[in-house]
């Protein structure tokens, strides 16, 4: 009854703070849009800082709008939502047994059902869906357990997104990658060693290039004869980091988040019991 009394409107707050474990801070977003004249409400909250890879991931997230949608394309908008939010993020490379991400739509607002995806309504409210679903994604890893870095890494030039991702998650899991970033270490090889061990096996090493931010430090697969130390640890030093890898085989892209590992990681999960 307590519970039932305080679903208040205004305790998405609350609601975001309830659901916090090793999480340092709530998290919660939300932006609005206009459909057919009428105000349209997205908000949401999460929770998640370890334990955190797709498939089973120690999160939970909570994404709703006031906007009139099919309900005959809920299932497929919120399997696209995770696919390139929830489903984009590492923290430690390990996961649990349990997670969620619910999709809800009240059908409040005034403006007429939404019945494509394709549709100029439907692809501005999957945007707005999207852009939420993604802070909430990205604010995980910012608040990785022992976190101090926030690691995008862009994988291009590949086959197909399935071998792009492939290569990102073997950065973005590797231990040796991450406690460099943690130390602002630009050791080139622990990047590169990761692209050649992500399991591609027609993959030629003389093709790759390598980038840092806006830094250029690996061409052919060898140290670009420009490149400068001092260069790589400007951009290690940063609190955002960008790692670009380009696979020159073809013209397919993807992207996943990640952090670095530092010894606070260690400390909270050698402490920390559920």
């Amino acid at each position: 009854p307590a519970a039932l009394a305080d679903a208040q409107q205004e305790h998405w707050a609350r609601a975001a703070e309830g659901i916090m474990t090793t999480d340092t801070i709530p998290k919660a977003f939300s932006t609005q849009l206009q459909i057919g004249g009428a105000t349209v409400s997205v908000t949401g909250i999460s929770k998640g800082a370890g334990m955190i890879r797709p498939n089973m991931a120690t999160m939970l997230g909570f994404l709703a709008t006031d906007a009139c949608i099919a309900p005959a394309l809920m299932r497929q908008l919120v399997r696209e939502l995770a696919d390139q939010s929830f489903n984009r993020i590492t923290i430690d490379g390990d996961t649990s047994t349990n997670d969620s991400f619910v999709l809800l739509a009240t059908h409040k607002a005034q403006h007429a059902p939404i019945t494509s995806l394709d549709s100029a309504e439907g692809s501005a409210l999957k945007a707005a869906l999207l852009q939420v679903s993604q802070q909430l994604a990205q604010a995980i890893v910012r608040d990785g357990e022992g976190a101090t870095k926030f690691i995008t890494v862009r994988v291009e030039g590949g086959k197909t997104g399935e071998e792009c991702r492939q290569v990102a998650y073997a950065i973005a899991h590797s231990p040796l990658v991450k406690t460099a970033f943690f130390a602002s270490d630009p050791n080139l090889g622990r990047i590169l060693a990761a692209v050649g061990y992500a399991g591609i096996a027609d993959l030629d090493q003389t093709l790759i290039d390598l980038y840092l931010d806006d830094v250029h430090v690996a061409v052919q697969g060898g140290r670009n004869p420009a490149y400068r130390e001092e260069d790589g640890q400007r951009v290690m030093k940063q609190s955002e980091i960008t790692v670009r890898v380009v696979l020159g085989r073809g013209d397919a892209a993807d992207t996943v988040w990640t952090c670095d590992l530092s010894h606070d990681y260690v400390t909270i999960n050698a402490d920390y019991r559920s």
